[in-house]
């Protein structure tokens, strides 16, 4: 029996709002809400945009046990709690799954740059430690690491290992992936500027930054690509890519922190060693948020 995707659609890679006192509990309450009336299909708690690296350990497990009590099962929260120390990201895995999370978004070792068999090693052991099943997170450009297509092959036969969030950007390597693991593991695109190029390789979705601030608009794509409208879906594709674009001008969440805040919805404060945007780009991505109806008119928050 084929297993049922943790989501299928748009999940929000969701910031974590901060102040210089901490973690802001109810602006990330308010967001939490939001995103689900908007329609979004599942939420990614303490991932890289919710700047799980830097928040403290206890910190991050209160915003994991929060954030699954404040969801209360309305939509599937994915929680991310992978480490470059596997012991570590065992025990906030674990944790994770007490608390409530649906699923686990783990993260390959960043600095160790470990070896393929490492990586074989790494994500059984946590697959086998756990309740709830893991989706793989490759980002090489963060990590210094790639999980390559023979080594999902490996994973694939895991009975806790479901997904991938695949944000290479190499698409003839995903397309490899995709080959290999023939429909065994779930493919969700990490990136906003391949959505439509990974659906189209039977994915289910995308964990995206851009939906942080158009949660409705980035789930429609999903879902008009689904019902078959692969032109609506492009169309939307193509609409929202500069500004996808400028979300990545600097490194994330700097751009996505700085939008929200625009928006009203948080503090733009960022932990050391991430600073503010710079003028130039901030400007950039105002403009564009303005031409698609984000800034300079009444939003309910």
């Amino acid at each position: 029996m084929a297993r049922k995707p943790i989501f299928t659609g748009a999940a929000t890679a969701l910031i974590t709002p901060t102040t210089a006192a901490g973690v802001d509990y109810e602006a990330l309450g308010r967001l939490i809400d939001w995103q689900i009336e908007q329609g979004i299909d599942a939420l990614v708690i303490a991932g890289s945009t919710g700047e799980g690296k830097t928040l403290s350990i206890p910190e991050h497990k209160e915003v994991l046990r929060y954030s699954a009590e404040r969801i209360a099962g309305r939509v599937p929260m994915v929680a991310g709690t992978g480490s470059n120390e596997t012991s570590v990201s065992i025990s906030m895995s674990k944790y994770a799954c007490e608390v409530g999370a649906d699923a686990l978004l783990v993260v390959t070792p960043y600095y160790i740059k470990a070896t393929q068999n490492g990586l074989v090693k790494m994500y059984s052991m946590i697959a086998d430690a756990v309740t709830k099943p893991l989706i793989l997170y490759n980002v090489p450009s963060r990590t210094g690491v790639n999980i390559e297509p023979e080594t999902y092959a490996r994973l694939a036969d895991h009975g806790n290992i479901a997904g991938i969030k695949e944000a290479n950007g190499d698409i003839s390597k995903i397309v490899s992936t995709a080959a290999l693991v023939d429909g065994k593991l779930d493919l969700y695109s990490g990136n906003d500027d391949q959505i439509l190029p990974i659906l189209s390789l039977g994915g289910k979705g995308v964990i995206s930054v851009l939906s942080n601030l158009m949660p409705a608009e980035t789930a429609r794509m999903c879902r008009l690509f689904f019902r078959g409208d692969v032109a609506g879906a492009a169309a939307l594709q193509f609409r929202y890519l500069p500004l996808i674009h400028a979300l990545f001008s600097e490194v994330n969440p700097i751009p996505a922190k700085a939008a929200m805040s625009a928006m009203g919805w948080c503090e733009n404060y960022l932990r050391m060693p991430l600073t503010p945007m710079e003028d130039a780009h901030r400007e950039q991505l105002f403009r564009l948020m303005r031409e698609q109806g984000l800034l300079g008119k009444e939003r309910k928050i």
